[in-house]
């Protein structure tokens, strides 16, 4: 039973990427499954292309640095054109209602909608807001699908926020296979094992974001040790004297034992047990962590400074998932007529 799972590079990979996902991919993974840097997804929103191409070196050094096999990793641009071609005849089998019916695009639509409504002009906001929104918006859950069907990957871990986009492409995967011809394993949406939830150090109410504008309370999985103490150091905590893992009351503290936890084992209540003060408890925490995240950031800082090394790795790991998705292009090119 394969799995697939993807990582789009919209900021360097922190803290909670690397606890929550990218580690346990590396020590559970299997030999069928695969990862992959989702590049093409972070042009749906208006981006740097510059900016976007280095994250998403980055993002696939870290992704072999953190253990996960060469072979079982890619970057998604690198099979555009098998891809596009997919996305293409994914699209001629997808309809416009059940596009548009995407929690995603509703939101990014609605949102651009309200900021329209104050612009004035000749156009109602709901008009122009949609104006807005790039096409690829409204597409991208038929890329989505065409990620998963071309691998013909059995499971895809997701969270709730991304369930419907693998409903609508098991729906997709049924329809084209009772249209014209079985091609397609039909996935399953399973939710990956719990991770560590890390939340941002100076706001412990939101999870811990690549795409924050504030990094201050971001612990990037490539910063100096220094840079990870000085944050940590900073990081928000909440009233009282004694550290208590109480998330609903001091949200601050349980965040900062939570990730002791996951870097050192055990569970956060006991650890509370070990400090009698809160400067203690940040101090552990960041040994901790620079601990955690030392041989990580070490092989890939080697990775992206040997740049004929990665682009080797890159390239292998292209080629076997684009091996791996041919013949499944192929036939659904064939069975619809294109070729």
């Amino acid at each position: 039973m394969s799995k697939l799972s993807g990582i789009t590079p919209s900021g360097h990979v922190h803290l909670g990427n690397y606890l929550g996902a990218v580690r346990r991919w590396a020590r559970e993974g299997g030999a069928d499954d695969l990862y992959f840097v989702a590049d093409l997804h972070g042009m749906t929103t208006p981006h740097n292309p510059a900016k976007l191409r280095s994250l998403a070196r980055e993002q696939l050094a870290v992704l072999i640095a953190a253990g996960i096999d060469p072979e079982r990793v890619f970057v998604q641009s690198d099979l555009a054109r098998e891809l596009g071609a997919l996305t293409w005849v994914l699209e001629c089998t997808c309809n416009y209602g059940e596009a548009a019916r995407m929690i995603q695009f509703k939101e990014k639509s609605a949102a651009r909608s309200a900021s329209a409504e104050g612009g004035g002009g000749g156009m109602d906001g709901k008009s122009k807001g949609q104006a807005g929104v790039r096409l690829s918006l409204l597409t991208y859950p038929a890329l989505m699908a065409a990620d998963i069907l071309l691998q013909g990957a059995h499971e895809v871990p997701v969270g709730e926020d991304q369930r419907q986009h693998v409903e609508l492409t098991r729906a997709l995967a049924k329809r084209f296979n009772s249209t014209y011809g079985e091609v397609f394993t039909i996935p399953e949406a399973v939710l990956p094992p719990a991770g560590a939830r890390v939340k941002d150090l100076t706001d412990p109410t939101r999870k811990m974001s690549k795409s924050t504008r504030d990094a201050a309370g971001v612990v990037f999985a490539l910063d100096e040790p220094d840079q990870v103490r000085r944050k940590i150091r900073r990081a928000v905590t909440d009233g009282g004297s004694v550290p208590v893992h109480a998330p609903d009351t001091r949200p601050g503290m349980a965040n900062l034992l939570e990730v002791l936890a996951a870097c050192r084992g055990g569970s956060p209540a006991d650890l509370a047990e070990e400090f009698t003060s809160y400067g203690a408890v940040k101090d552990a925490v960041a040994d901790a962590v620079i601990e955690e995240l030392r041989p990580l950031r070490e092989r890939a800082l080697t990775l992206l400074d040997d740049v004929a090394e990665l682009d080797r790795v890159r390239k292998a790991g292209a080629e076997r998932a684009r091996e791996r998705g041919s013949h499944r292009l192929d036939a659904a090119l064939r069975m619809i007529g294109a070729n």
